[in-house]
């Protein structure tokens, strides 16, 4: 019996370490943005979602293993101007009602050089998922670690922007997404 105390314990702590040496970066909210460009009529519409959160365990030095995950909050889209900020949430564009949030969910992680990765997940938006490739790069200052990066979506397959709103000579069908993500907690690259 007293054998299997220690047995247990080395299992336990085998287990336990993996898990440690992958902790969770936090988020620095004031310094983070999630927008995106649209092109209304040719020309460039910006927006932006005010609510998301993170939940981010990358360790720099074993990209494979880490897990990347974001939740935004559908009815936080702004363009900036109200009436068109009171369209966004109705279920011609993002239906908030039925789908409050959007998710990515990371798969795999590859580094691609010393500063840049590659982060291949599952995109969600309105009940919709696609596979999606996100190019990141990686700048450190102090304790905080910035990731950012764009990559367009096809805002049809998401079903954004429905009925008359899918003729694409009035709001094209690719969308920019782009973000900066301020992480602390993140090793040296």
């Amino acid at each position: 019996m007293t054998f299997m105390r220690p047995v247990s314990f080395v299992l336990a702590s085998a287990l336990w370490l993996p898990l440690a040496a992958q902790a969770q970066q936090q988020l620095v909210p004031a310094q983070s943005e999630i927008g995106f460009v649209s092109r209304q009529m040719g020309v460039p519409v910006e927006g932006k979602f005010k609510t998301f959160s993170a939940q981010v365990a990358f360790d720099p030095a074993k990209p494979a293993a880490s897990n990347i995950a974001f939740t935004v909050d559908t009815g936080s889209a702004t363009l900036g101007v109200r009436e068109t900020d009171v369209e966004l949430p109705k279920a011609i564009w993002f239906n908030v009602a039925q789908f409050p949030k959007a998710t990515f969910q990371s798969s795999s992680v590859k580094r691609v050089d010393a500063s840049k990765f590659e982060v291949a997940g599952k995109l969600t938006i309105k009940g919709v998922s696609s596979d999606v490739v996100v190019p990141v790069t990686l700048a450190q200052s102090g304790t905080t670690t910035t990731a950012t990066g764009s990559f367009p979506i096809k805002r049809l397959t998401f079903r954004i922007g429905e009925k008359e709103w899918s003729d694409t000579s009035m709001v094209a069908d690719e969308v920019q997404v782009k973000f900066k993500i301020a992480l602390t907690g993140v090793g040296k690259l």
